[in-house]
């Protein structure tokens, strides 16, 4: 499986269920034995490499926000400021 798959099945999981989190991307890429799309943070846990994280922004730069606290994301709503980060 590559990037480009790994971003599809990210928007399928978004289309399905109007949020992805990251938590279930970093599960979904452990189980499927493509670590090297992970990485590990500061604090001892994995997180998507800069280069996955790019990738989906690309292809939802208008349409997506990152709802930062709880670390997911959703589709844009009206109220939502300008910008990929959204408050809840």
């Amino acid at each position: 499986m590559n990037l480009d798959q790994v971003i599809q099945w990210m928007l399928n999981a978004l289309e399905k269920d109007g949020c992805l989190y990251q938590e279930d991307v970093v599960d979904y890429l452990v189980k499927n034995d493509l670590m090297d799309l992970l990485k590990e943070n500061p604090d001892g846990n994995l997180v998507l490499k800069l280069s996955v994280n790019s990738a989906f922004k690309k292809k939802t730069e208008d349409d997506v926000v990152w709802v930062k606290p709880d670390r997911y994301w959703r589709y844009r709503v009206p109220e939502d400021e300008p910008g990929r980060e959204a408050r809840g």
